[in-house]
């Protein structure tokens, strides 16, 4: 037997306190963040539930198993608004989204030669249909997608014939798209527009033709549906800007040339200190740039039939504008994770549930991005007409006093004591719950 050093030992031990340390912290945090927010510990507990839910809906087929456990894994939160979708339509969307989360893996990693990674790019359609593809790459959960690519494609072929059609349009045009701007920069504001439809439109396109083929919705505009897919995309790029430059072992650059060279000579000279006003003016520029899509997407969700497709399209274009209200002139995009506290979001999630809601949630989250403009701001007229045009759809729809506000605070039902002492009984009882589900009854 090996015996262990004290020199180990002690490193050992250190990792263990560190990792207590962090996780500590990390309770504090939410309890603190509850005790601050105390009308978001009801919203977290449905959310809670419902993700306990959502996994024991898991199919018992091993094909099916894998795509809704792989799903769970790789976007808890698509994972529980996907689930409220009826059963022919939940499927076809959740292949669709496997098969281009694991397109998105082949693109994203920086590791793979240009020569290797573009035919595979290219004809991945085809390999969708080949139940002995797979393809290693990516880290942790993408890895096992891509060594395990065979579950999804036997699930695939498994799909009724016009979904099927669908996503294999969809996944040759991605990948097409992705191919060419594997071998460019994004340059111009043309291209990133470009771009981000290979990337992220085709996904609204895709969408919306499973919608129509399920029978459910009529068949969106393009126009409306990749404005969909840019306004969520776009959200993303901005927010991930320091997640892209640290990429290893090369930075993933999708901020256009046209914008961020009129603030800095290279890219990643915004998260250095210096550059600190150049950079928030930079963000804020590309914040006002992703407003464009918010009218399209209020426009798209408004003529949405099925309330099970609407909460699945509207939750996320909710959390996007109130991320980029976050982000707005704000220089920790260039620090850190700028994101909506679980709080909110599992709000978001309760309370999203008909078209006034969406128009109140916009409403909210632009008026609070508007008290971030600063007049000084080269972009600033720019940015307070984009959003006063968002603002006055909202306004024109008539239905701002039907909802209950996410962000403007209301006088709380409850004190810090109070929240304390429910915490605690909420512990007491999944305890008690998870205790009693272990114990078995004799015949």
């Amino acid at each position: 037997m090996k015996r262990t050093t004290r020199h180990s030992f002690i490193r050992s031990s250190i990792h263990i306190a560190d990792r207590a340390f962090d996780s500590y912290q990390k309770k504090m945090g939410s309890l603190k963040a509850i005790l601050s927010n105390p009308d978001d510990l009801y919203p977290l507990l449905k959310l809670k539930m419902a993700a306990r839910h959502a996994e024991k809906q898991i199919p018992p087929e091993p094909h099916w198993g894998f795509c809704y456990t792989m799903l769970h894994k790789v976007s808890r939160s698509f994972a529980l608004v996907i689930q409220q979708l009826d059963t022919d339509l939940r499927d076809a969307v959740c292949i669709f989204y496997l098969v281009l989360r694991a397109l998105d893996t082949v693109e994203d990693d920086t590791s793979i030669a240009k020569d290797v990674k573009v035919p595979i790019l290219m004809a991945f359609h085809q390999h969708v249909y080949d139940r002995e593809w797979h393809f290693s790459c990516g880290t942790k959960d993408y890895k096992v997608l891509m060594d395990e690519f065979h579950h999804v494609s036997t699930a695939f072929l498994e799909l009724g014939r016009s979904y099927k059609e669908a996503i294999e349009d969809i996944t040759m045009r991605m990948g097409a798209g992705m191919a060419k701007f594997i071998c460019k920069e994004v340059e111009t504001v043309g291209e990133y527009d470009e771009y981000c439809h290979y990337v992220a439109g085709l996904v609204g396109l895709g969408l919306s033709k499973l919608f129509h083929a399920s029978g459910k919705e009529d068949l969106a505009s393009d126009a409306l549906s990749n404005s969909m897919g840019l306004f969520l995309q776009k959200t993303n790029i901005i927010r991930d800007y320091l997640e892209d430059m640290n990429e290893i072992p090369k930075s993933r650059m999708f901020w256009p040339h046209q914008i961020w060279s009129k603030y800095v000579n290279k890219l990643e000279d915004l998260k250095y200190e210096e550059n600190s006003v150049k950079a928030v003016q930079c963000l804020n520029d590309m914040v006002t740039n992703a407003l464009m899509h918010a009218e399209d997407c209020l426009t798209y969700l408004a003529a949405l039939r099925d309330p099970a497709i609407f909460r699945f399209c509207a939750i996320p274009q909710i959390m996007a504008i109130g991320t980029l209200a976050l982000c707005y002139n704000n220089i920790q995009v260039f620090r850190g994770v700028v994101k909506m506290r679980r709080g909110l979001t599992a709000r978001v999630i309760h309370g999203t549930k008909t078209m006034s809601d969406v128009y109140g949630a916009f409403y909210d989250f632009c008026r609070m991005l508007k008290s971030k403009v600063d007049d000084n701001d080269p972009n600033a007229r720019k940015t307070k007409d984009r959003l006063e045009a968002i603002l006055k759809t909202c306004r024109d729809s008539g239905t701002l006093n039907e909802r209950k506000s996410y962000i403007i605070r209301t006088k709380t039902r409850y004190n810090a004591t109070s929240i304390v002492i429910i915490f605690i009984i909420l512990a007491i009882l999944l305890a008690y719950l998870s205790s009693t589900r272990s114990i078995q009854v004799p015949a």
